[in-house]
Order: C-alpha cells, then structure tokens, then sequence
C-alpha cells in the first residue's frame, strides 16, 4: 500500500465560535492510498482538532509512522481488511484517530472503487434512510450577527444551535422569535456544571428545544448520572464520548452519543458503534468537524444508520477544494460514483 498526503486549509464563511474559543481557519490534511499499481486512488481527510490533542503536525507524524512493513503490504480487498487495517493502525498511532481516519476513508474509497459500487452500498445500505441534517448556528458576536446566521440558514429546516457562555437563554429567546418554528438541538460543548444543565434543561424543555449535546465536562460521567430525572430532554455525549470502548461507562447515564469518524479513527470503528449503542438503546447522532466535502462525504456513507445527522461542516466553509454529499434543505444528498463519489472541485 502506497500512501501520500498533503495539508490544506479551510476558511469558515464567519468566525466559528464555540464554549472553547474561535476558529478563522482550519489545517486539514488530504490522503491519498493506492496499491501496487498507480491506480485506482483512495481518498480520506484528516480533521485533527487541538481538543483531542491533534494537529496538522501531529497527522504528519502519524502518517510516517505508518509506513511499517506491514501496512505497506496489507491489500484492500474487503471491508474485513479494512477493519483489520483500523486495528492495526491503532496499535501504531492510538493517539491519531484523525489520521486513522484519514486512512480508512482512503481505503474504503479504494474498494469501491476497485468494485464499482459506493461505499454505502457496501454496508448494504440505502442514502434514501439517511435523516436531515441540521445546520449550525455559532454564538454571534452580536444579536445583528445572529440574525444574520439565522437568515442564511433560511432553507434548513432544523438548526444546531451552540451555547455555553452568560448569553445562551437571550440566544435561544432570540431565535425563537424569528424561527419559531425550526427544529431546535443545542450544544453546549462542556461548558457547564450539573446546576447550570438542570436549569437549562428546563428552560429550553418551554422553548420547545429537541435534545442537548455534551452539557458537561468530557469526563463527568457522575454528572450525567445526576442529571438523569432532572433534564426533560434527551442528553447525548460527544466530547465524552470517543470510540466504542466509552459505550459501556455511558449506558444508562445518557440518552444517545454522537460518533464522529476524526474521533473514533475510522468508519469501520464508526459503524461499531452505531450497531453496539442501538443495542444498548441509545439513539445515534452522526456528527463532523470543520471539514472539507471529502470528510463530509465519507460520514455520510454511514448516514443511513443512525437517527439524527448533523453533517453540515463543508457547508460552513468557504473554500472547499472538493465536491461531494450535499446537505440543501438539510436533505443528505449522496454523489453519484463509485467508493466516496468524491472529485476534486476545479477553479
């Protein structure tokens, strides 16, 4: 297996601002995979983030610490060889989901591209399953700045809305007035303690808010537990919530998860997941970084598997160097063509 990779940047249309602080650009990094000949060609995008202790660099270190006699040799043949390659590549760079990722993505694309099918049809799935995606709504610099958020998301239908600072009730009053109507999920990124969760949970249970994601410290799972009975909502972990490994210390103590691939290092660890929380009972939310249509499409393949999606991380750049799955109205709408169906957008 021969492997080659180059960075790249994104550019958000506005300031992306979260609980932890304000993104204007972001270092993504794009692998490429073939085998023995020259073609056909894999694909994956790395979206490492500075939370998890991820880099543009730190991608670059992992990548060369794959180029082991072993990973040369393995062959893609089968989606088993590819969750062979994930196990493997975890036991080289456990620290590097977003590069494992990366390369998963390149091999899966690989395969079906060797056999002519998408990816999705691979997991014997239908993207006519996949649920609507929201959109994000960043916290705004000011109420003028959040009508202007608002007024572009005019075509989605629900909307993600992050929180976690002294203005999030205003926020939520806010929106409402202007969106009424629009499905509601918030974010508040760990940014608050089991008191200000229990409050909020029933301030945004009369807003008419469907869920909360990741209220709490990432490693709070006594925090989750309290919550339990005391928020009127559903309570889903990210931060907190890895890969597959986490699933059993938060059974019971959340009402869902959401996977991201750049987390759990690959679409194979992904998929895991998805069929191991809906065995626990937990409901399932497919999520992104900042990521270009390459890291988006790869997701999206496993759309069809999960119950809310929130795939909007290519429509909130302004220079994505690919096209692939489009979100419009929140519909998921998967490219045609063989492996991820991702091209190179051409200036």
């Amino acid at each position: 297996m021969i492997v080659s990779w180059n960075g790249f940047t994104l550019h958000p249309r506005v300031p992306f601002t979260i609980a932890r602080g304000t993104l204007t650009k972001s270092e993504r990094v794009h692998v490429r995979i073939t085998e023995e000949s020259e073609q056909p060609e894999g694909w994956g995008e790395a979206a490492p983030n500075a939370f998890y202790g991820e880099s543009a660099a730190t991608v670059h270190e992992a990548l060369l610490r794959l180029f082991s006699p072993r990973l040369r040799a393995m062959t893609i043949e089968s989606l088993d060889d590819i969750a062979a390659l994930e196990e493997e590549m975890r036991g080289v760079i456990p620290e590097a989901a977003s590069a494992r990722a990366a390369m998963s993505a390149a091999a899966h694309d690989l395969l079906g591209r060797k056999m002519g099918r998408p990816v999705f049809e691979l997991f014997g799935l239908d993207p006519n399953l996949a649920p609507p995606t929201s959109f994000t709504i960043a916290i705004p610099e000011s109420d003028a700045d959040l009508a202007r958020r608002i007024e572009e998301a005019h075509a989605y239908p629900i909307l993600k809305v992050k929180l976690g600072t002294d203005r999030d009730e205003h926020l939520i009053r806010a929106i409402r007035r202007v969106a009424p109507r629009k499905v509601l999920r918030v974010d508040a990124n760990a940014a608050w303690t089991v008191e200000r969760a229990i409050a909020m949970g029933a301030f945004l249970a009369e807003q008419g808010v469907e869920l909360i994601e990741q209220p709490l410290p990432k490693d709070d799972i006594d925090g989750y537990w309290r919550l339990r009975g005391q928020v009127p909502l559903p309570v889903f972990a990210d931060e907190s919530c890895i890969d597959s490994r986490d699933l059993p210390r938060l059974d019971g103590a959340v009402d869902g998860i959401n996977i991201k691939l750049a987390k759990c290092g690959g679409l194979a660890e992904a998929r895991k997941m998805a069929i191991e929380a809906r065995n626990r009972g937990m409901k399932v939310m497919l999520g992104c970084m900042l990521e270009s249509s390459l890291g988006i499409t790869a997701a999206a393949h496993l759309a069809p598997l999960v119950d809310y999606a929130d795939l909007d991380g290519a429509a909130l750049v302004a220079n994505d160097p690919f096209i692939g799955a489009t979100i419009e109205g929140g519909v998921v709408r998967m490219p045609a063509g063989p492996g991820l169906g991702v091209l190179i957008r051409r200036t």
